[in-house]
């Protein structure tokens, strides 16, 4: 994996519980069903189920929404997990693109879509947008907006904006708890993810 995919680690901030219970069960199940394994990470979260749970349902809720073409919610999710600095997100993201049907050999490209020559202009100016809306304070502009909302439409443009909301919220949070990447996509023989472009390269 590229520089920010580092081995998940016993220095996680918060010890890992032991899933346990019906409710245990069935997130086990889930979780080996999606991804053939329990992610060291659901112990960490175990210990505020609460927090986990609904978090998880914001998820699957997410996973509903169809006004934005899923290739470019991916490319989107991507962008602003690599702008933040979520191995863990960047890595599972990837991973599930294979389930989703898309071409992970231009996926895993998404970490230097700026230098690299495999994204459509649209493409683009989704992951721009996206890794804009991720930084602190958000710098999206008003003629990128405009220029998405025209293409996309208002509707998508709306679940873009939320899509990276959302993935914000789940990068910071892994990245506070000490939550890595668990190598998924490394498990399935999928190619390493590309190094990210710094920002401010030439595309």
């Amino acid at each position: 994996m590229n520089d920010m995919e580092d081995d998940m680690t016993t220095d996680t901030r918060i010890p890992a519980a032991e899933v346990s219970g019906v409710y245990g069960a069935l997130v086990k199940a889930f979780a080996k069903k999606m991804m053939g394994r329990v992610p060291d990470s659901v112990g960490i979260l175990w210990q505020n189920q609460r927090v986990m749970k609904d978090a998880m349902g914001i998820g699957q809720k997410v996973e509903k929404w169809d006004q934005l073409d899923h290739e470019l919610a991916t490319y989107a999710a991507m962008a602003a997990a690599a702008t933040v600095g979520c191995s863990f997100c960047l890595d599972f993201n990837y991973f599930l693109s294979r389930n989703r049907g898309l071409d992970v050999m231009k996926v895993r490209e998404v970490p230097r879509w700026r230098s690299s020559d495999v994204f459509s202009p649209l493409e683009r100016q989704v992951m721009e947008y996206a890794e804009l809306a991720s930084q602190t304070p958000p710098a999206v502009t008003d003629e990128l907006s405009n220029t998405l909302l025209e293409q996309l439409g208002a509707p998508a443009l709306v679940e873009l904006a939320a899509r990276v909301a959302f993935m914000n919220m789940s990068a910071r949070m892994n990245i506070a708890l000490g939550i890595r990447s668990e190598h998924f996509a490394d498990a399935c023989g999928m190619p390493a993810l590309a190094d990210r472009t710094p920002v401010g390269d030439a595309a």
